[in-house]
């Protein structure tokens, strides 16, 4: 046994020596109901306590607990992640949404495992006491995909860059958890400070992420059957909810996802046309040019394609893929490189279940994205795009540059 694992056992002793701060449990009273809410991090032994002991002592007509359906069945049904099709994903273009999934929850578990702990073990405390008690259990929170397809929509695109480059950063970087840090995710303060700074350097991610979310969790918890209702929450949650009981919500908006911006599919229109119409006007200038040009476009796109699938390690088959595909996929909008040459890697290099399995482990090490054919495959539908993306941009540049 090593250190780590000593101290992991020793907290798990001591967390029934301590007593659990009252501060952590908000109550209030609103349209005739006693609301009891429970401010948790989710990595604590403590909040898992916490959480059992006001339920049995309450004996709530409701539980609400901060996940939705999905994730309630992702939470009884832990292995069943790991029967994921890659195929059915990319063909469903769900890449992105995966591979955001799996880093939050990587980087949970990580922080977990450094406390001996479980990630959302009081959320499975909350459904364990619910049942116990006879109280019905409430999913509260907005489905995961709807918060991340909200964010997404409303950033721009350097945003969506600077958000996900600070994400990596920040998920591969090896810090202790100590128990004076965990005494702060207790009280809230740690989570509201790092929530703070998501609303400083992301507004729109803080507003959506955090704040939405309040209204939304505040309205499923005020409307759950019963006139006494006990809600497990994050602790970062509580002093919104608290302040939303009292106010109205428009679910409607808060679950819907905006469409996508018309300024992109005009210039997904907008790009393809014009580098056609340069070609077109290259052969009416005589078909050396146009030929030259053609050649131009040809190369740029797919060289730059097959080149990023190539660092990606994909198979020779799938750099050859990238490399025909990409000058025909780039000018089709609802066409991507990656996905077809996603496709032809996962034919032929499919994931073992070994790859699946160690997943959470090596997702936030760069070495893991070439040694894990699970991930590689996601990197090769982002790097083949990105290659493609590029070539798009020299190409079009050449040719206007041979033109004028």
């Amino acid at each position: 046994m090593d250190f780590e694992d000593c101290g992991a056992d020793a907290y798990k002793e001591n967390i029934a020596e301590e007593s659990i701060p009252e501060e952590n449990v908000t109550r209030l009273q609103s349209g005739g109901k006693e609301i009891i809410l429970i401010a948790t991090a989710h990595i604590s032994l403590k909040s898992v306590e916490l959480v059992k002991r006001v339920i049995e002592e309450e004996r709530p007509d409701s539980v609400c607990i901060e996940l939705d359906d999905d994730r309630i069945k992702n939470i009884q049904d832990p292995d069943a992640w790991k029967k994921t099709d890659i195929v059915k994903v990319i063909k469903s273009k769900k890449v992105g949404f995966l591979f955001a999934n799996l880093i939050l929850s990587s980087y949970q578990k990580k922080m977990a495992g450094k406390l001996g702990t479980n990630v959302g073990q009081e959320m499975i405390q909350g459904m364990e006491s619910a049942k116990a008690v006879g109280a019905t259990l409430v999913p509260a929170d907005r489905k995961l995909q709807t918060t991340f397809l909200r964010i997404w929509r409303k950033l721009g695109n350097i945003e969506k860059a600077k958000l996900l480059s600070g994400l990596l950063f920040s998920f591969g970087e090896d810090e202790d958890v100590t128990e004076e840090d965990l005494q702060e995710l207790l009280r809230g303060d740690m989570l509201e400070a790092a929530m703070g700074d998501i609303r400083k350097k992301y507004p729109k991610v803080g507003e959506i992420l955090i704040s939405e979310r309040d209204r939304y969790l505040a309205n499923k918890i005020k409307n759950a059957p019963g006139n006494k209702v006990v809600a497990v929450l994050g602790g970062a949650h509580v002093p919104g909810i608290s302040a939303e009981i009292f106010k109205e919500q428009h679910m409607e908006e808060l679950s819907s996802v905006p469409p996508a911006s018309p300024v992109g599919k005009v210039i997904g229109w907008l790009i393809p046309i014009l580098i056609v119409a340069l070609i077109v006007y290259g052969f009416t200038r005589g078909a050396d040019v146009g030929l030259r040009q053609l050649g131009t476009w040809l190369i740029w796109t797919s060289v730059l394609a097959a080149v990023f699938t190539a660092l990606s390690l994909g198979h020779p088959l799938t750099v050859l893929t990238s490399l025909v595909v990409a000058p025909f996929t780039v000018l089709h909008p609802f066409l991507a490189c990656g996905w077809f040459a996603g496709l032809v890697e996962a034919f032929i290099r499919k994931p073992t279940v070994a790859d699946i399995e160690s997943v959470p482990e090596v997702i936030l090490s760069v070495k893991g994205f070439f040694k894990n054919r699970f991930l590689r495959i996601i990197l090769i539908v982002a790097m083949s795009n990105i290659g493609a993306s590029i070539g798009t941009f020299v190409a079009g540049l050449d040719i206007i540059k041979s033109i004028f």
